[in-house]
């Protein structure tokens, strides 16, 4: 009985080293598996930033372009639309070719910068239509 006992000891120490080894093995597997996530996270999350980055600036270029370029149409248009205006009002002798005037900076130009000329053309047209 003693002999069964002793093995019977010796097959449970067994038993417990295996299961003790089996844990270590089990929590370091546990920290590798972690810290593989971890590396990959935050891996991911720099490629993320970088990507999000990336193509925030693109948009920001393609936007700038896309404005830069309404900016020339809607400026070419509104010279074409000045030009034709001002070859209407030759051509119907409303005004003469020479008493055009043509101001430095267009988009500045108000009512009270228009010369007297212009302002009594502009007093003739309006009340014509009356």
């Amino acid at each position: 009985m003693d002999v069964f006992k002793k093995g019977f000891s010796i097959a449970k120490e067994g038993v417990v080293g295996a299961v003790e080894k089996t844990k270590q093995g089990v929590t370091e597997a546990a920290e590798k598996t972690k810290e593989g996530v971890m590396y990959v996270g935050t891996k991911t999350k720099e490629n993320v930033v970088q990507s999000v980055t990336s193509v925030a600036e693109k948009t920001k270029e393609q936007a700038n372009m896309v404005s830069d370029a309404m900016v020339a149409s809607v400026n070419t248009v509104a010279s074409k639309t000045v030009e034709e205006a001002e070859n209407i009002v030759v051509t119907t002798g409303i005004v003469r070719k020479e008493d055009l005037v043509h101001p430095a900076h267009p988009e500045h130009a108000g009512p009270e910068d228009q010369p007297a000329e212009a302002a009594e053309v502009t007093e003739e047209v309006e009340g014509s239509g009356k």
